[in-house]
């Protein structure tokens, strides 16, 4: 079993090599003068079992590069089995077509990642569950939400707690997080009408005096969070936090947030750290290293990976 790590998040990359007592494979990723990704592998690799380490985050187009050519690099190299680590599953909200003449652009990139030679996706949080079908080899898709319930209950003990969904689409999410808390849930019902700008049109539950868990995979410019804790301070929550996997806060994002009642934004480390976020006030990380690792020795196993939910 080697790891590899790509450059979009190597203090992730870095951490899961600790959890698993193994070093991280001599590589080098590196870009020619006009840009273009070099990968060299320091290390034989014949017959092992790689996993690579990379998510596809902004700058994404650059990062997916790095991953593509990881991958045909060791299927050059003759690994016996190759699994894309891919904590954060870049394009995964193009999973369908929008509109006539759209690309399903979810579909693409699970197309180029099988022809580059990987053998299997180990991902987090996908946007999307129907992506998994988008691809022909094994898709584990790991859950956040363990280790959400388990920050909640270590930092909010006996606080009347309210789960909510900041959309209808995120229901079934924040309802499985609502089911292992044994607490209520509510519902933001918006309308979105344009991509990024939203609008809160009711929250559908009694959030009055209750400290409010805001729960969704991705935050990307914070608009529907901060519209979505806003309106709950005005329903008259007591309080609003917000629990997400995937930190992407593009643009003014951090600012927003920081402006915004939400007291604390839980994000995990899927997507590194900018200096933004390590300068916020209201904005914190937890780790998913040993998640990605102990999911990791389960496929190096042959072992059940949803037995680490049960």
């Amino acid at each position: 079993m080697k790891i590899v790590a790509c450059n979009s998040n190597l203090p992730l990359a870095q951490a899961v090599a600790e959890e698993l007592h193994l070093p991280l494979c001599k590589v080098t990723v590196r870009r020619f003068a006009d840009a273009e990704v070099f990968v060299e592998i320091h290390e034989n690799v014949r017959g092992e079992d790689v996993f690579v380490i990379q998510s596809t985050c902004s700058p994404t187009n650059d990062n997916l590069m790095e991953l593509l050519i990881m991958l045909d690099a060791l299927r050059r190299g003759s690994a016996r089995r190759i699994t894309a680590v891919m904590p954060y599953f870049g394009y995964a909200r193009q999973d369908r077509k929008s509109g006539p003449r759209t690309p399903i652009s979810a579909k693409l990139v699970a197309n180029l990642l099988v022809e580059a030679g990987a053998n299997r996706i180990l991902t987090m949080d996908l946007h999307a569950m129907q992506i998994q079908g988008f691809f022909d080899i094994p898709v584990d898709n790991l859950y956040a939400a363990p280790l959400f319930v388990r920050d909640i209950r270590a930092r909010l003990p006996g606080e009347s707690l309210m789960i909510v969904s900041p959309d209808v689409g995120g229901v079934v999410r924040a309802r499985q997080l609502a089911q292992r808390l044994n607490t209520d849930l509510a519902i933001i019902d918006k309308r979105r009408e344009r991509a990024g700008v939203s609008e809160v049109m009711n929250v559908i539950g009694d959030v009055s005096g209750r400290h409010c868990v805001l729960v969704d995979d991705i935050v990307d410019s914070g608009g529907s969070l901060v519209n979505a804790a806003e309106a709950l301070i005005r329903r008259g929550a007591a309080m609003v936090e917000a629990y997400v996997t995937h930190g992407v806060l593009t643009g003014t994002a951090v600012e927003r947030i920081g402006a915004s009642p939400i007291t604390m934004l839980t994000l995990t480390d899927s997507i590194a750290k900018t200096e933004a976020v390590r300068a916020a006030h209201n904005i914190r990380q937890i780790s998913i290293a040993n998640l990605l690792a102990r999911a990791m020795s389960a496929v190096a196993d042959e072992s059940s990976v949803s037995s680490l939910f049960d």
